[in-house]
């Protein structure tokens, strides 16, 4: 990694590539994109301005392209409503209501900065007059509670207020932004409700970043630093981000890029330097929205390691959560506890530990849902009884009686060898102990006491990877893509998948596919490819513990 971090030579690549596609993709009224047209499809405008704004482009001043950013704007004020809201539509046809879109509006007030003076007096008469509209409906109505989305809009509103000669907008953005500041957590995230939000922690950063692009307020300075931080530990050694502490979004893989937000920083810089170096390296081509944000934003300067860049660390908060890192090895537990909310968005705490390798990628974990106990560490009562009903659009999450799919105490701890989660369920205790026992071999250890009369049950949810089969010790071959598998083993065996083989003790179960509930879809309906494979280990006054062993690059 070099000493020092500038904006890749492939992030102006990607911007001016993507004009000509840009360009062809307008359509007579102004807008851009496929049916059914959002407003989000007018973000082309921000790249467009961006490539016209930069000397080294060839569309520099470009009056082709400034005609069509002006229509592109113009259609943003033809879809408006007479508070200056949009409908909140997404490709899959629902709707969402009415919005004054946060991504949306700072694009547009930015792509407005830039070309201000370039266009004629018209134009800016009706760009004033629509943005004027949409920001004191801002102004009035979206800076009300800390959380990501009015994070971004006071970014937009400090630009606008800047822009469209409103200093009541500016200072009430930067007091907004101030409060933002003083609610992260002394680790550098934010939470919804308890714990991180870690995926939607890039937007806090986001926000923040390009507004000290704006003004170099120090007041956020340190709290970029401390983002920088906590992003750098939780991330895995592939780029992809750690999904066991995050409230509101389970595991997706691939590499998380960052934002200028972490450009402010060495460690940062550090931090964005390895994720692009990765990204570039697995074939990734940035997207233009991406490049063209880091092309206006980001800073330029040293840079510092942290976190899954070191071979050999442990990064404990508190005692909510740790990180051990014994290279190739990397373990996530989690002891962040909340009862279930009946908000969709935010997932219920039931899966604790997280278990990579730097040869297979993220192999036991995958983050949190609702309606589906099979995803839980541990379930104390029957998990049929709790369940999502296909097609139903306001579903109730309140747990089931007899059923306890989330603990109500945790406790965790590490030491050179070992890290131990300890999770209650009322008077039921249920214990996971990860060992790392060579570069290739990890032990995991669970246990209970069966204090309560009900059924308890162990999950280990493995990560899928659809187009490689399961491998079975029996000698069966089981496709993902076509096969449902509900096997109990009658003796000790060991399933194979994607490069890692893990031993089955007798009684245990294999599942596939167990599905979560998606929020981000009206009906809650997930695909196959959000599902888990789920090790059920079911315990009984003959079997209060079970031992088993997960091997890398599938060694015999």
């Amino acid at each position: 990694m070099a000493d020092i971090w500038k904006p890749e030579v492939e992030l102006f690549a990607t911007l001016v590539g993507s004009v000509p596609t840009i360009l062809a993709s307008q359509k007579s009224n102004g807008q851009f994109g496929d049916d059914p047209w959002i407003c989000r499809d007018q973000h082309l405008i921000l790249p467009l301005a961006t490539a016209w704004s930069l000397e080294m482009s060839p569309y520099y001043h470009s009056d082709t392209v400034l005609e069509a950013i002006v229509r592109g704007g113009d259609a943003l004020i033809d879809a408006q409503d007479n508070m200056g809201m949009w409908t909140f539509r997404k490709k899959d046809h629902s709707t969402w209501g009415q919005i004054f879109m946060p991504w949306t509006y700072s694009r547009w007030i930015r792509t407005y900065e830039i070309i201000r003076e370039a266009v004629d007096d018209a134009a800016v008469h009706r760009w004033d007059a629509a943005l004027t509209l949409g920001f004191e409906g801002i102004s009035d109505r979206e800076l009300s509670r800390i959380h990501n989305i009015p994070t971004h809009h006071a970014m937009a509103l400090y630009c606008a207020g800047r822009l469209l000669g409103r200093p009541q907008w500016r200072e009430k953005a930067r007091d907004f932004l101030h409060q933002v500041v003083a609610e992260q957590s002394p680790h550098g995230w934010w939470t919804e409700n308890v714990g991180p939000v870690v995926a939607y922690n890039f937007v806090y950063v986001d926000a923040l970043g390009v507004y000290y692009h704006m003004c170099g307020d120090g007041e956020v300075l340190k709290a970029l630093d401390r983002s920088a931080h906590f992003h750098a530990h939780y991330t895995y050694p592939d780029g992809s981000s750690v999904e066991t502490v995050d409230e509101r979004n389970a595991f997706h893989a691939g590499v998380h890029l960052g934002n200028p937000g972490f450009s402010y920083t060495d460690v940062g810089r550090g931090y964005l330097a390895r994720q692009h170096a990765l990204f570039l390296e697995a074939g990734g081509t940035f997207d233009t929205d991406y490049a063209t944000n880091m092309l206006l934003a980001a800073a330029e300067g040293p840079v510092e390691s942290a976190g899954s860049s070191l071979d050999r660390s442990t990064y404990q908060m508190n005692k909510e959560a740790v990180i051990v890192r014994r290279k190739p090895w990397f373990i996530s537990l989690s002891a962040y506890i909340c009862p279930p909310s009946d908000n969709r968005f935010r997932q219920d705490r039931q899966n604790f530990v997280s278990i990579f390798h730097d040869q297979t990628g993220l192999i036991i974990g995958g983050g949190n849902t609702k309606l589906q106990p099979l995803w839980s560490t541990c379930t104390v009562g029957d998990p049929d009884l709790l369940f999502h009903t296909p097609g139903d659009e306001t579903p109730d999450f309140n747990p089931r009686p007899e059923l306890w799919h989330i603990p109500d105490h945790a406790e965790l701890w590490s030491n050179e060898d070992t890290a131990v989660l300890n999770l209650g369920y009322g008077d039921e205790r249920y214990v996971v102990k990860i060992t790392p026992i060579s570069e290739e071999e990890l032990q995991i250890r669970c246990e209970t006491t069966l204090r309560t009369g009900f059924q308890v049950e162990g999950h280990l949810t493995m990560i899928p990877h659809l187009d490689q089969p399961i491998q079975l010790s029996s000698g069966e071959t089981l496709s993902l893509r076509e096969d449902e598998i509900r096997k109990t083993f009658n003796a000790a065996g060991w399933i194979t998948h994607a490069g890692w083989r893990l031993s089955i003790p007798p009684d245990a179960r294999l599942i596939w596919p167990v599905l979560p509930h998606n929020p981000y879809r009206k009906q809650g309906d997930a695909t196959i490819e959000e599902a888990r494979i789920v090790v059920a280990l079911p315990f009984s006054t003959c079997r209060l513990n079970y031992e088993l062993t997960l091997k890398a690059n599938n060694m015999p």
